[in-house]
């Protein structure tokens, strides 16, 4: 298969790569030296900037204001951003205005999506449920406002209320920066739809949660929230939609960050000396470093492969959630492998909090467990085998 990118998505890459060239992953105090969150808001200068270059806009059509580029192009920002710890809702704002642009209400979708696009509004989505455990959906219900106790209700905006919603979403990323929040809910017949709620919504409380990387997230409380109609997305395979776009972006982070620590570790060992010679030099050093090298070429092939089924539609053996699946499953175990290896060959200095490596390490292990550890897909990946012939 031809992975090679076209003009535009090398163009986005090099464009992110300007944008991100000035930013210090150790800009923010240590996940490690504080008690709670690193920082109380997203990087906001960061943010503009991404704005200023068109990078928020990429994936939006034309007439929002975009470069109408694919997922292929947002995951190479993605990998590029992920090099420098970059403390921004990417690939969430991203994959909720791709969701909404694609499935949503289209005045909603053309009051939004401008905004979106020039770092005027932050989007997140709750994708972890109660616990991280189960399907996001179970967590919360949504139902007609048309009991007798929400019906004619408003809906927060003038409008009348014709959905409800209870439930929690735990570990939402950013949920304080953000303006909306893409929550996922099940109606009463078990369709999986997706509510789009304002932050200061009536009913609506965050409660502040601290990340594995130190940032701020949120556990996001649903009472009796009510919404208007357009605010509802409950096209058949919306919300299954999203959750691929954020599990194959965080396959595009994972690779990113895996790749920057190889790097460090590359220099470092190459510097370090023992005996006399670079310990680079020394087999077992350089045989690590190789097989980490193996999980990131196999982490690359299994993101482009996902990337490119979501993007183009293209045909395979099992639907698009198999190569989902098994590019997350790489990324998971990958990037833990990575990490695990750089803080052995950098021995002691890697666990040095002047050094930036064990930041690496904790955003390394917030990427493995998001949306999933390897074990969780490879559980997935069981269930479609067992129900898709390969004959």
């Amino acid at each position: 298969m031809d992975f090679t990118f076209t003009e535009e998505q090398q163009a986005a890459a090099e464009a992110a790569r300007a944008v991100f060239s000035g930013v210090e992953p150790d800009a923010v105090p240590s996940p490690a030296l504080v008690p709670g969150a690193v920082a109380e808001d997203i990087d906001r200068p960061l943010w503009a900037g991404l704005a200023a270059g068109d990078l928020l806009s990429l994936t939006l059509s034309p007439e929002h204001g975009g470069a109408g580029l694919d997922l292929i192009a947002l995951c190479l920002v993605l990998r590029e951003s992920a090099k420098v710890l970059a403390r921004v809702p990417l690939l969430e704002t991203c994959a909720v205005a791709m969701t909404l642009q694609r499935y949503g209400d289209q005045e909603l979708a053309a009051e939004l999506l401008p905004d979106v696009g020039r770092g005027e509004l932050v989007l997140t989505v709750g994708a972890n449920g109660r616990t991280g455990h189960d399907p996001a959906e179970l967590a919360v219900t949504a139902r007609p406002a048309g009991d007798g106790r929400e019906a004619g209700r408003d809906a927060g905006d003038g409008s009348e209320a014709v959905w409800v919603l209870d439930g929690v979403q735990s570990a939402v990323p950013w949920a304080q920066a953000a303006n909306w929040i893409a929550v996922p809910a099940h109606t009463g017949d078990g369709r999986a739809v997706l509510a789009l709620i304002r932050r200061g919504h009536d009913g609506v409380t965050i409660a502040e949660q601290v990340s594995t990387s130190g940032e701020l997230f949120g556990e996001v409380r649903l009472d009796a929230v009510r919404i208007a109609r357009r605010e509802l997305i409950d096209a058949a395979g919306a919300w299954e939609w999203l959750h691929a776009l954020l599990t194959t972006g965080t396959c595009a982070l994972a690779l990113g960050l895996g790749e920057a620590v190889l790097a460090m570790t590359s220099q470092y060992t190459g510097k370090r000396e023992q005996f006399g010679f670079p310990v680079a030099t020394f087999q077992s050093v350089a045989v690590q470093a190789a097989d980490r090298y193996i999980d990131l070429r196999a982490m690359e092939v299994t993101l482009w492969q996902a990337a490119w089924r979501i993007a183009t539609g293209g045909s395979g053996t099992l639907p698009p959630a198999g190569d989902v699946a098994v590019a997350k499953i790489w990324a998971s175990d990958g990037v833990r492998r990575v990490v695990q290896t750089a803080q052995h060959l950098h021995g002691g200095f890697g666990a040095d909090t002047d050094y930036p490596l064990h930041r690496f390490h904790a955003w390394a292990k917030q990427i493995e467990l998001s949306l999933g550890p390897a074990a969780a897909h490879e559980e997935a990946l069981g269930d479609l085998l067992a129900a898709h012939s390969l004959d």
